[in-house]
């Protein structure tokens, strides 16, 4: 029977104020180089006589002061504004540090670094090599620490098919910050990586949904034509997908859209007809109400009289110099109109 996978929760501790610990490191130092430099004075004193088996014990505690101190120094942990570490100890989840300040932890702890390996006493100055298919976002969040602040995820510019069927490339600007540091680190591989995957797969799914322009009816939303609407609904769907790895989806926008260069020119061509139909339909409307209005204005003020056959030569000569591209080369009659 498959067991479904853990969902870590985060857990914020408080840890303890690193000066204490600092003062009593430093503690420690001093007792050795005393311890050292009393030891130093007496041993010839002390090598024959019967406290010489105590004296080699207490020589033993001072030696061993600088080891236990370096053990103790891995506790100590700086955080910056907006920044977080992640703790495990033996394996298990210790807890999440989310406020700024300089900390002291059981040194035994080890940090997860945001790419999912851990960083405890055995690695702690040798950091591993980053992976090749990170980021190079990732690269600059500071190798043991998780960045709380908002940040911007520019994808690629991609191909994919709207509700007719057009090919378009679509390219997405994601805001987003971490909220949940357990479940970045703990729940998937790489959060940025599964950002990215998240934003190409969520850009097609809302693509697909919606024509590139609006249809000639105008009753439906385009992706041209309803940025404000295709947005909310992109960040919808990407906040949906990203939850699992505790991300907040703060904004969501399409940054570039077009069709596909294969059928970009007939697209083109398609636009330019339509315009130069909507401006033809524009010019023969005002040309009709021209018309209409000139032989009111003939017929209210009684200017002349036309019958029905020199109305319909007059309306066919106005609608020729009112419609035309070119213009009209008038010929003046100096005779009679019958």
């Amino acid at each position: 029977m498959n067991e479904k996978p853990k969902i870590y929760e985060e857990k914020v501790i408080k840890p303890k104020s690193g000066w204490v610990m600092l003062g009593v490191i430093i503690a420690l130092y001093i007792i050795f180089i005393a311890g050292i430099a009393f030891c130093a004075t007496g041993i010839e004193n002390f090598e024959n006589t019967p406290s010489g088996t105590f004296f080699g014990i207490l020589m033993f505690i001072f030696i061993m002061l600088p080891l236990v101190s370096l053990i103790l120094i891995k506790g100590f942990k700086l955080l910056n504004p907006n920044e977080a570490i992640v703790l495990t100890l033996f394996g298990k989840y210790y807890g999440t540090i989310n406020q700024e300040g300089f900390y002291y932890v059981n040194p035994f702890c080890s940090v997860v670094l945001p790419n999912g390996e851990t960083l405890g006493l055995e690695n702690n100055l040798q950091v591993p090599p980053l992976p090749a298919k990170t980021s190079k976002m990732f690269q600059n969040f500071g190798r043991k620490k998780i960045s709380l602040k908002a940040m911007t995820l520019v994808n690629g510019k991609q191909k994919v098919n709207d509700l007719e069927g057009n090919p378009i490339e679509i390219g997405v600007v994601v805001i987003w910050k971490v909220i949940n540091t357990a479940k970045a680190l703990f729940n998937v591989d790489n959060y940025i990586d599964f950002v990215s995957t998240q934003s190409d797969s969520a850009i097609r799914q809302v693509a697909r949904c919606y024509p590139y322009d609006i249809s000639d009816e105008g009753d439906e939303k385009s992706l041209r034509g309803s940025s404000q609407e295709i947005s909310e609904e992109l960040k919808k769907e990407l906040q949906k997908r990203v939850e699992i790895a505790g991300i907040e989806i703060m904004e969501a926008r399409i940054s570039h859209l077009a069709y596909a260069p294969e059928i970009a020119a007939a697209m083109l061509q398609r636009q330019q007809a339509k315009a130069i139909i909507d401006a033809r339909q524009k010019i023969v409307e005002g040309a009709v109400s021209m018309v209409e209005m000139a032989l009111n204005k003939l017929s209210e003020n009684n200017i002349v009289e036309l019958d029905d056959e020199r109305k319909a030569q007059m309306v066919s000569n106005l609608m020729v110099v009112l419609c035309g591209n070119k213009d009209a080369q008038p010929i003046v009659n100096s005779g009679s109109i019958y």
